[in-house]
């Protein structure tokens, strides 16, 4: 099972990261209603996932809570590229496994370069090669 821990939706902002329908997302836009006669003030979100770039809405009561994941950042060397693949070794553990490479960083991921990936919900997310 992933590392996630539960949040207030109030005390969230743009930029924060929750799960939507099981699948981690980047807060893009948040606003928050006044609170009617008889209800409380409701928190409505758009968020857009970080694995998949889908465009989700969450709308609740501000006094709820919703599960955030917990994101680990850790290094890794490529050391092989095949087509949109890369073969990396985690710095720390050695271990060895593949991960996509995202189009933003297609030019600068090459045998033997340092890459910073995310952890998400036991998902390897490339973001960034380090120089």
């Amino acid at each position: 099972m992933y590392e996630k821990k539960l949040v207030s939706v109030g005390t969230l902002k743009k930029g924060d990261t929750i799960i939507i329908d099981g699948a981690p997302c980047k807060i893009t836009d948040t606003a928050t209603s006044r609170p009617g006669k008889h209800g409380h003030a409701k928190v409505n979100m758009m968020a857009v996932g970080i694995l998949d770039d889908k465009k989700r809405q969450l709308v609740m009561p501000g006094h709820d809570k919703v599960e955030a994941p917990i994101i680990e950042k850790k290094n890794a060397q490529v050391l092989s590229v095949s087509g949109n693949k890369a073969s990396v070794m985690d710095t720390d553990s050695f271990e060895t496994f593949e991960m996509e490479i995202p189009e933003e960083l297609k030019a600068e991921v090459k045998e033997g370069s340092e890459v910073l990936y995310w952890v998400i919900m036991g998902t390897n997310v490339m973001k960034q090669v380090k120089q």
